[in-house]
């Protein structure tokens, strides 16, 4: 095989392993979401920080933004502990029935935008 072959297929690979990861088309931005409830899990790691909270016995999974993002934005790793209670606003997965993507999040009295 030339040695220009497997350049190639991992050339052509980078492309959909980003699309993959910033694909947000998976997401129905049509059914907007308000989940309120006390924090039972959180992530606050890359890709995305997550939490999962419970609402009318329904257990969701919310992806957030970047650490980053969100600590540029007053969000630190602290803010998102364990029992505190938050309201988030954001689209319903169309794949994962109990996932949704999270566009802002209310935590302590204060609204941090996080797209």
């Amino acid at each position: 095989m030339p040695r220009s072959v497997p350049i190639v297929l991992l050339a052509a690979m980078v492309p959909a392993t980003a699309l993959a990861h910033h694909g947000w088309s998976s997401y129905d931005a049509n059914t907007a979401l308000t989940l309120s409830g006390p924090i039972e899990t959180a992530s606050y790691q890359n890709p995305h920080g997550q939490i999962s909270l419970t609402q009318d016995g329904k257990t969701w999974h919310v992806v957030l933004s970047p650490p980053s993002r969100m600590d540029r934005r007053g969000l630190p790793r602290e803010d998102l502990a364990v029992g505190k209670p938050v309201t988030v606003v954001g689209y319903p997965s169309r794949v994962v029935a109990d996932e949704m993507r999270a566009e802002r999040i209310t935590i302590d009295g204060r609204t941090v935008e996080l797209r």
